[in-house]
């Protein structure tokens, strides 16, 4: 089988997400340096974690100053999604033996895309296709933050406004949430519990409550029913 066919089809393949992350990246690594990190720890960090929105939010809860559970726990939480989609590839990846650790390692969102709606060529190895394309969306994100933090050493200009980048991030998948679960209680629920635990002086604890909180109360609700336009099943 060709690996040469592969890699041309995963670069292929890959193209669109390389816009998106060399940006998203650059971002990333640029606010990482102007936030007081050395500019190394954007390649180490989108080498050992890959995880775009978690890499964000940890620059964030770093200078923060908070613990250790209360980063696990907002990481985990934030990429609890891939548990669940990861199992949608679980047959895919059976029959792999090489590379199967460090696909499971390397699957986000634009990877897990381009991997179910993307076939490998038919006379090509399917399992180096599946590596090539996460090993070059890998790359793109890891060459973005190394680009925007090598520019963030520099020049002075701190970007204004910069940091906001998390927060509009998180908004965008917040309002993607919304649009595919049209169920307003879990969001109502993680807006109250911190601002009610902030009203209380609970300042230091909020995020890790708010946590706490905000999800043993989307675990208790109950699920919504489906009506028909008359309102009782035939």
């Amino acid at each position: 089988m060709s690996r040469k066919k592969a890699f041309s089809a995963a670069l292929k393949a890959s193209s669109p997400v390389f816009f998106g992350y060399i940006s998203i990246g650059f971002a990333y690594g640029f606010l990482l340096v102007k936030s007081g990190f050395e500019w190394y720890w954007a390649p180490i960090m989108s080498l050992t974690i890959f995880a775009g929105a978690a890499q964000f939010m940890a620059i964030s809860l770093i200078n923060q100053n908070k613990n250790f559970i209360e980063m696990g726990l907002a990481i985990f939480l934030l990429n609890a999604r891939h548990m669940v989609y990861g199992f949608s590839v679980l047959e895919r990846y059976t029959p792999f033996k090489r590379f199967k650790k460090y696909l499971i390692f390397g699957l986000t969102d634009e990877t897990y895309a381009l991997l179910t709606t993307i076939d490998p060529p038919e006379d090509a190895d399917p399992e180096f296709f599946d590596f090539c394309v996460t090993a070059l969306n890998q790359s793109y994100w890891t060459l973005g933050g190394i680009l925007g933090a090598l520019l963030g050493t520099m020049i002075s200009w701190n970007a204004p406004g910069l940091d906001f980048a998390l927060t509009a991030l998180f908004v965008v998948l917040m309002i993607e949430q919304i649009r595919t679960l049209r169920r307003p209680g879990p969001f109502m629920l993680g807006l109250a519990a911190p601002a009610v635990l902030y009203a209380l002086g609970f300042t230091d604890q909020a995020l890790f409550l708010g946590i706490v909180i905000s999800s043993t109360g989307c675990f208790f609700m109950k699920k919504r029913q489906p009506q028909t336009a008359g309102g009782t099943d035939d």
